[in-house]
């Protein structure tokens, strides 16, 4: 899994924080790799939206709950019920940035797809980025 963020600013900052890797790896010298800058941001965004609420022993509210969704119907109701529960999350556990919008959409080659992009801005560099997660529902029978 490729986590793939575009930015208009690309300089690193470590004032932005450093932290390991996601996906966490062992490198060559058998320590782990870390992260940085916007970089550790977009990381740390990818986590929140992959983790389910409950899913962690010691911080059971952290993550986001849009797995619940996962046998919805793909209707727009739908949509802006994830998106709400994402810019919940991120606001809550990614204080580093501002939620400026996020966008739900469906993939028309693949139905059971979901596109979830958000537009965030950097508190302290004002900078502007954007991250696409997938989301992939199931509809259940009679939705």
């Amino acid at each position: 899994m490729a986590i793939t963020a575009t930015t208009t600013a690309k300089p690193t900052r470590a004032f932005l924080g450093t932290g390991w890797q996601f996906p966490i790896r062992v490198n060559a010298q058998g320590g782990l790799n870390y992260s940085s800058g916007e970089e550790n941001i977009a990381e740390s965004i990818w986590v929140i939206l992959a983790t389910a609420q409950g899913e962690r022993q010691m911080r059971p509210k952290f993550g986001c709950s849009m797995q619940e969704f996962v046998f919805a119907s793909n209707n727009p109701s739908t949509f802006g019920n994830v998106a709400h529960l994402v810019r919940k999350a991120l606001t809550e556990y990614e204080p580093r940035v501002d939620v400026r919008d996020v966008q739900v959409q469906i993939t028309p080659d693949e139905p059971n797809k979901v596109l979830i992009r958000v537009d965030y801005r950097i508190r302290s560099t004002n900078a502007y980025h954007n991250l696409v997660y997938p989301f992939f529902v199931q509809e259940g029978p009679g939705q």
